[in-house]
């Protein structure tokens, strides 16, 4: 019986657990923005009791400008990315080869006489050796990505120089798998339109996250051992 506890812990644990090496964002302000101080307000109520109350009136401006306003951002994000590569290497080598002595001969004189020596040692002929080398290759990756939602954002933070920091997220929940966006970034004021809507592509420091959980994405995505094996083997 403690056997298949163990053994049903160890299973629960390795199956919940997330890899390491699986690529995270976090959804964290720039530096910037947690050392600049917030931007104070000056807004008196001047007349208490009136319709009108912190100069808001018939005319105002409705788009967001104090935290906690919301934003509604729209998403359109174009990836289109052409690399092409070539390599060319060559290399030649010549030997006219020749005749190659390494014998010898001559004499010697041990106690008063001479004595020959005949020719002994290694004498050969090398052939001619030519050797040529070449590789070529070239390469091409096209990739296009393209990602378009709308998302509404709140002003978490005037800056002191009236930049706004915003964050936003969505949840969904189609057919069992569960779609999450999460947006965050630094926006100014003059970039939201009159109808209360931002462009992504005038956020600064833009981080945006795109993540689906469910059996198809289980299915579909290796696991956690293959990932794993992936990056530890050299082939």
């Amino acid at each position: 019986m403690k056997r298949v506890i163990i053994l049903a812990n160890i299973v629960f644990f390795v199956g919940c657990a997330t890899h390491p090496m699986s690529p995270t964002l976090k959804m964290t302000p720039p530096k910037y923005v947690e050392e600049m101080p917030s931007k104070t307000s000056n807004n008196i109520m001047s007349n208490p009791g009136s319709l009108f109350k912190n100069s808001d009136n018939l005319f105002s401006d409705t788009k967001a400008k104090k935290v906690n306003d919301i934003v509604t951002v729209i998403i359109t994000e174009n990836i289109s990315q052409i690399s092409q590569a070539s390599k060319k290497l060559s290399e030649s080598n010549q030997d006219n080869g020749g005749l190659f002595d390494a014998s010898v001969s001559g004499g010697v004189n041990i106690g008063g006489k001479q004595y020959a020596l005949k020719k002994t040692g290694v004498s050969l002929n090398l052939p001619s050796m030519n050797s040529n080398r070449a590789f070529t290759g070239t390469g091409t990756q096209n990739t296009k990505q393209q990602f378009q939602t709308t998302i509404t954002a709140r002003i978490v933070k005037v800056l002191q120089n009236g930049d706004y920091y915003i964050y936003g997220s969505k949840e969904m929940l189609l057919n069992g798998e569960k779609q999450i966006v999460q947006i965050s970034g630094v926006i100014r004021p003059e970039d939201i339109s009159p109808d209360n809507t931002i462009d992504s592509k005038y956020i600064s420091d833009a981080k945006i996250k795109y993540v689906t959980q469910g059996d198809i994405k289980d299915y579909t995505e290796p696991n956690w051992f293959v990932k794993f094996w992936n990056k530890i083997v050299p082939w």
